[in-house]
């Protein structure tokens, strides 16, 4: 899904920021743009990066091995 239309930045790119290490908005404008034109999208780029770095700092599950 799109979410900066001026820039086409998707909701994809955002994840793929997080992943890369981006923590905040203004970082996420530097990387992608988003934000940079109307300004619209900035709620909702700003959630969908949060979701994505507490998605990401979750840690894994350790598994048991079997006896």
């Amino acid at each position: 899904m799109y979410v900066c239309i001026c820039n086409g930045v998707t909701d994809h790119d955002i994840r793929q920021a997080a992943e890369a290490g981006c923590k905040s908005m203004a970082e996420l404008t530097m990387r992608t743009g988003a934000g940079s034109c109307c300004g619209s999208c900035v709620d909702m780029a700003t959630a969908l990066l949060e979701e994505a770095c507490v998605t990401r700092s979750l840690p894994l599950p350790v598994l048991r091995q079997a006896a």
